[in-house]
């Protein structure tokens, strides 16, 4: 059915049994995915949606299928298992001359953001056939189901798809995307919930690389850590970390698995852990579900799912929820050549949440590494223990969080790190000197082949000034043979002049002839 305005269902004691009956038969163990077993229809299987949970209630908005943005409104009740649609209203204070299509009033859109705040959803940025010039951000009353574009101020962003967009208080928080002309980002701006206003943020030391389709968590509510995304090129596996008080990026140590790059993944948090959930590399889709032990900054691999499983998806959502007093992921879409409309649940194994370590302000880590300094110095210079008295306690434990018995345990630590960076040293030194032998092979190579190509060109050299000497005698040749074809063509001239001369000569000397002939002719006789 459709949700046409505020609504309350009240459930009845078997159903209220029949409810939590189901959701403990799915959760019998830890970290495992199951897949909900829905009733009802479905709604279009999609990827590049947006989904929040609220009040026990799976929402799910816009997304792409086969090259087509979608406008829809899913919600999934996660006490009954149903799907239904919501058909958003037009706020009245709005001028859609008279049209209350919900397609206008929630453009279809993909690469979206959606965050709960208060009792509404908000739409931010993304993709879609009409885009505006900055970004857009529209809110859903989740009990009215009225929706509007919010009016903003400031320094508004330009638009985009693909970023990420973090709550942290009364702010949001918006990280790179893909932009106009498919331009990558790499800004931050942050938007103040109580007055609508845009800012965007200076930040100091090196930010991540412009990117999109990238997750984003917040620890501490103080540390905004952005993990693995996109380029047109390439995908990315690097964890950065931006304090927000400071306002300064970082890229720490991380300790734990090794994981792979990818891009178009999904995260969501529980307590102190972040957990992370599908993507890919532009090759095959990532099938291991991690989590990041944010305080300790350690990546373990929860479980591992077939590479064509549709937890295996880029485009694919992630949700905290609170079920039946258990902490859950819940996963949604996804495509991985094939749309994807299933549930999936995944009850996480409690993890070890114990005080910050790494997450420290620098005069406090200043100080702990005095105390520990001094520890280490007396050790080594006495062989005793380093005694402390009272107030070297207390400042130690307020600091640092440990006890007097810690310091061996981080000794050992610390030594082990140190033969780690010797032996990595050791190995880059060893690639240091590879590199310096082929580069001083590829340099005699680059020397012969200067020295050929100095000869060569000498060659040319003097093949170009034979050529030119050539050209110059065939020239002159032509201007030989030209002024001897001159001459030929005078002498036949001549020849002939001689030919008509001597015969006119020969008449001459006939007519001569005739005229004494007589004469000669009486005297013979």
């Amino acid at each position: 059915m459709d949700f046409n305005g505020p609504s309350t269902t009240v459930m009845g004691t078997e159903e209220v049994d029949s409810y939590y009956n189901i959701w403990d038969s799915l959760l019998l163990a830890y970290d495992q995915w199951v897949a909900l077993p829905i009733s009802g229809q479905r709604p279009s299987a999609r990827y590049k949606h947006a989904a929040a949970v609220a009040q026990e209630k799976l929402y799910v908005t816009g997304g792409s299928r086969n090259g087509r943005y979608l406008s829809d409104i899913q919600v999934l009740d996660l006490r009954t298992l149903t799907w239904s649609m919501v058909k958003p209203h037009p706020d009245p204070n709005l001028d859609l001359k008279g049209d209350s299509n919900s397609q206008e009033i929630l453009p279809a859109s993909a690469s979206h953001s959606l965050v709960k705040w208060g009792n509404k959803l908000l739409v931010v940025a993304g993709h879609s056939k009409e885009p505006s010039d900055t970004v857009t951000v529209r809110s859903i009353d989740i009990e009215t189901h009225r929706c509007c574009v919010e009016k903003t101020s400031g320094e508004v962003p330009v638009a985009r798809g693909g970023q990420s967009v973090t709550l942290v208080g009364s702010r949001l928080i918006m990280f790179g995307g893909e932009g106009i002309s498919r331009k990558l980002l790499n800004d931050l701006h942050i938007l103040d919930l109580e007055t609508m206003r845009w800012d965007i943020v200076q930040t100091t030391q090196t930010p991540p690389a412009p990117r999109f389709d990238h997750t984003t968590a917040i620890h501490a509510e103080r540390y905004l850590l952005i993990f693995g995304g996109g380029s047109h090129s390439t995908c990315f596996s690097d964890l950065h970390v931006l304090d927000l008080e400071t306002m300064e990026w970082s890229q720490p140590q991380i300790q734990g698995e090794e994981v792979t790059a990818r891009a178009g993944h999904a995260g969501a948090t529980i307590d102190e852990n972040w957990y992370i959930v599908g993507g890919g590399d532009n090759k095959s889709g990532a099938s291991e579900t991690l989590a990041l032990n944010m305080p300790k900054l350690i990546w373990s691999v929860v479980t591992s799912i077939k590479g064509r499983d549709p937890l295996a998806s880029e485009g694919v959502s992630l949700c905290s929820a609170e079920i039946n007093g258990e902490k859950l992921l819940v996963a949604f879409g996804g495509y991985n050549g094939n749309y994807n409309n299933e549930v999936f649940v995944l009850k996480p194994k409690p993890r070890d949440s114990s005080k910050p370590k790494l997450f420290q302000s620098p005069a406090a880590a200043a100080a702990a590494a005095s105390v520990k300094a001094a520890y280490v110095l007396t050790t080594m210079t006495t062989n005793k223990p380093y005694v402390m008295n009272a107030d070297d306690v207390t400042s130690r434990e307020i600091i640092t969080g440990t006890s007097p018995q810690d310091f061996t345990s981080d000794i050992n630590a610390i030594t082990t790190e140190k033969k780690t960076v010797e032996s990595a040293l050791t190995e880059i030194r060893l690639d240091n000197s590879r590199l310096k032998g082929d580069l001083d092979e590829m340099n005699n190579t680059h020397a012969e082949l200067s020295k050929e190509l100095h000869s060569v060109q000498a060659q040319l050299a003097d093949e170009r000034s034979r050529c030119l000497k050539l050209e110059v005698q065939i020239t002159e040749l032509r201007k030989s043979l030209e002024s001897l074809q001159t001459v030929e063509h005078e002498l036949q001239v001549l020849q002939v002049q001689k030919s008509a001369s001597e015969q006119d000569m020969e008449l001459a000397a006939e007519e001569q002839g005739q005229r004494s002939g007589g004469v000669w002719k009486w005297i013979a006789g």
